[in-house]
């Protein structure tokens, strides 16, 4: 059996003496995608930050590719083959589709720091770039300062400016969120393509973005995985439908109807 790409044993996080992760486990195989849900307050957006470093467990293990990664900085991990991406866009507004990807390739083609150093003179760098824009479909947007791009074109640099360093384990927290249904449909697809031959680990409300894109799903209800299993059995987990799923999915069809 294969080394899991992200592995989590008993981990276990509090503030204070509120504990938000209590002994989550999971382990995600190498290549595959798996969605996180679960309702508001559940903590998957603390378990995101756990797996990424921003917060330390309290105890527990989290390892990568069979390494220890909890303890270690956002920077150690990334170095190491994980790239998150946030809620919010997080991109220079100021700077262009181009510019913003080449701040993020740099580092990881291991060019340093040198004013002797013209930028357009890196053909590895700029060759990488102008594959990422490619694969996120913002090539004849290359100029565009990212303050001008739609909504969906930002998300799409994001996701671009995640996977542009060559994450081996993506992270995407709620990328959908914000979308109209065509936007969505169209920004899965993106999604399974630059992420095909990775693994994914997301967080999503949408539960057709769920079900469609998912390999297997992990359900988070105040601050345990209750399930863990593909799209089929966790719809028709029991337990899931009680804490969890049943309301949401009630809830998106008579949005759905009303619209």
């Amino acid at each position: 059996m294969s080394t899991p790409a992200v592995e989590l044993v008993d981990v276990r996080k509090s503030f204070g003496k509120t504990e938000i992760i209590r002994g989550a486990s999971l382990a995600v195989r190498p290549g595959e995608r798996v969605a996180i849900i679960g309702p508001n307050g559940a903590g998957k957006s603390t378990l995101f930050n756990l797996i990424s470093g921003r917060f330390g467990v309290t105890s527990g293990e989290i390892r990568l590719h069979g390494e220890r990664i909890d303890g270690k900085t956002p920077f150690e991990i990334n170095r190491r083959g994980l790239a998150r991406s946030f809620q919010v866009s997080n991109l220079f507004t100021r700077l262009s589709v181009f510019e913003n990807l080449r701040c993020a390739v740099l580092w990881s083609m291991g060019h340093r720091y040198a004013f002797w150093k013209f930028l357009a003179d890196l053909r590895d760098v700029n060759d990488r770039v102008e594959q990422v824009m490619e694969m996120i479909r913002l090539d004849r947007r290359r100029d565009v300062l990212a303050m001008n791009l739609t909504y969906a074109e930002q998300r799409a640099l994001e996701i671009g400016i995640t996977i542009a360093g060559g994450a081996s384990v993506v992270l995407l927290d709620e990328p959908t969120a914000g979308m109209s249904k065509s936007e969505t449909k169209r920004f899965v697809q993106l999604i399974r393509e630059v992420t095909e031959g990775k693994t994914l680990l997301t967080v999503e409300h949408d539960m057709g973005v769920v079900f469609g894109l998912a390999d297997r799903i992990a359900v988070l209800v105040y601050g345990e995985v209750i399930a863990f299993d593909t799209p089929d059995a966790v719809r028709a987990n029991a337990r899931v439908q009680e804490a969890y799923l049943g309301s949401v999915l009630a809830e998106q069809q008579a949005a759905s109807a009303g619209g």
